[in-house]
């Protein structure tokens, strides 16, 4: 999927599915579990033992339909890493202004992680796609609509803490985009095959969003 078909997803569905700890062998199924769900964007952490194969992988299976991404890039090494590996878009826990740089020049979206009003305008000055606030489960709503109070121009997004019952809390507060994790890529149910669970959350979660 092409830079701007894959922001105009994450503008749609607001949602990017965090998969971390899933099993190689079991990708292709959350994807394809995501997709009936209506989520069409995803980042493999690369803390996933394979995440680098994971993403080739679904590059070459998804990449017409979602918008495959990498997460917990720490560094410029892992940036490289990723996108060589087929990664359409990167996002960060930290600030590394190199890799927000790097990134912007690349043409690739970038979503570095910051927490203090100084790491936010300094992500953006630097080549920010949008700004993820984390972590935002501990940081909360009241923390996130304070930032976008004098920090209203620049793109914001929560990764952390929401749920079906908080989703549009977030996103009426003005939340470019939402990182949901564990929530919605349930390893156990995963493990056990279960992935309509997976689509039936991601329903429940649309659903919840456009309430």
């Amino acid at each position: 999927m092409e830079r701007e078909q894959g922001i105009q997803e994450i503008e749609r569905t607001r949602i990017i599915a965090i998969v971390r700890g899933v099993k190689e062998g079991h990708i292709l199924s959350v994807a394809e579990a995501l997709y009936n769900g209506g989520v069409t964007v995803m980042e493999v952490t690369l803390n996933t033992p394979g995440a680098l194969s994971m993403i080739n992988s679904l590059q070459t299976r998804w990449g017409d339909r979602m918008f495959i991404g990498a997460g917990t890039v720490l560094d410029l090494e892992d940036a490289k890493q990723a996108v060589e590996a087929g990664a359409a878009f990167l996002v960060t826990p930290n600030l590394d202004e190199e890799v927000i740089r790097w990134s912007s020049e690349q043409g690739v979206p970038i979503f570095p992680g910051a927490m203090t009003p100084t790491e936010v305008v300094k992500a953006w000055k630097a080549g920010a796609t949008a700004v993820k606030i984390f972590p935002s489960a501990s940081l909360g709503l009241p923390f996130i609509k304070e930032l976008m109070g004098p920090l209203d121009k620049i793109p914001m997004m929560a990764v952390g803490g929401v749920t079906e019952s908080n989703i549009k809390q977030f996103l009426e507060i003005g939340c470019y985009g939402l990182g949901i994790g564990g929530s919605l890529i349930n390893v156990k149910e995963i493990e056990a095959g279960n992935f309509g669970w997976i689509t039936e959350k991601a329903v429940r979660l649309l659903s919840a969003a456009n309430m």
